[in-house]
């Protein structure tokens, strides 16, 4: 059956300002970290993809190893791009990266000119696409000069395989020494993508105070903290679930004691704003003024219906966030 885009795509979603850019991004954006790898099920992929799409999420992030196996997931969005997004491509923001381990040898992974630009080729290679919209280095590499790094992204830029760029992982002062190095190279830096939930807030250690200060966009990952912040495991561990299948990212270890208190607690409140946790967790991170977009995964359509609703209901009062606040220390 050919797809059709909704008409009214655009009207469901929210859009910020990246930084002092002119790009507008989706307050929700698309991660393909998790589900859309070459051992899932590609017409849920697709389904997923499109929805979103009707949703007015016009972002889809992604990175040279997801998959499993690495890069199957950059394989899986062309056949969507191809297909039934075609005539939509300037209507999509497509974001990749490059930084973790890729390919055997000292040339697969980090930060060097040599891994980077390579990695971008071959995501375009398997994108079948002329050019991203955004490339980050997706994590600093300790070894490599900061500089040869962020030349590698300005070289991106300079010759046509990506729009902009942006970086992953960095702390407050590799961003500054980031932002400055591609100020001066004339390749601003577009955005920041952390990691990012109510259990995890090293970002409010000085990096979101720097973004704000440079004008750079802020995007989340993993926001709902692999699940945790979620209803699925309020009364323990679903057969199925990411923690009973010994996921590396979410262990039983994560569901202490003291933690799950925290999770119930969030529980009820987010019922009593008439949300469910995961929006109202969602909606924590896109309160603040830094924030640019939340980066989302989904298992599902309803999952992801279910999370970008989150746009509806965005606002806090100042007692809601100090009942959070008192939750969480």
């Amino acid at each position: 059956m050919a797809y059709f885009a909704s008409s009214t795509r655009y009207d469901q979603m929210k859009y910020n300002r990246c930084g002092n850019s002119g790009l507008l991004l989706p307050a929700v954006s698309l991660g393909l970290w998790h589900n859309f790898g070459g051992g899932g099920d590609y017409q849920i992929m697709k389904e997923i993809l499109l929805r979103a799409f009707d949703l007015g999420i016009t972002h889809f992030d992604l990175a040279n190893n997801y998959g499993p196996p690495p890069g199957s997931a950059e394989s899986n969005l062309k056949n969507v791009l191809q297909a039934e997004l075609a005539q939509h491509r300037d209507e999509l923001i497509i974001s990749t990266k490059a930084g973790y381990l890729m390919w055997d040898g000292p040339y697969g992974e980090w930060g060097s000119r040599k891994y980077l630009m390579a990695s971008l080729d071959q995501s375009l290679k398997r994108m079948e696409l002329e050019y991203v919209d955004i490339f980050y280095s997706h994590r600093p590499d300790p070894e490599t000069p900061l500089e040869e790094t962020m030349m590698a992204l300005h070289s991106a830029v300079q010759q046509g395989k990506a729009l902009y760029v942006g970086i992953s992982n960095y702390d407050a002062e590799q961003t500054s020494r980031a932002v400055d190095i591609l100020e001066s190279l004339g390749t601003p830096c577009l955005i920041h993508q952390p990691r990012y939930n109510m259990f995890d807030r090293w970002v409010e250690d000085g990096l979101l105070e720097v973004l704000e200060k440079r004008g750079v966009g802020c995007i989340p990952f993993s926001p709902l903290a692999q699940g945790l912040l979620t209803n699925r495991y309020l009364d323990g561990i679903p057969k199925g679930s990411r923690i009973d299948s010994e996921s590396i990212f979410l262990g039983k270890d994560n569901l202490d004691p003291e933690t799950m208190v925290k999770v119930k607690a969030l529980n009820q409140h987010a019922e009593q704003r008439g949300q469910t946790l995961a929006q109202m967790a969602l909606a924590w991170i896109l309160e603040k003024k830094q924030i640019t977009s939340v980066l989302i995964g989904a298992s599902s359509v309803a999952q992801l219906e279910a999370n970008v609703a989150t746009v509806h209901k965005l606002e806090f009062t100042r007692d809601e966030l100090a009942y959070i606040e008192n939750i969480l220390v």
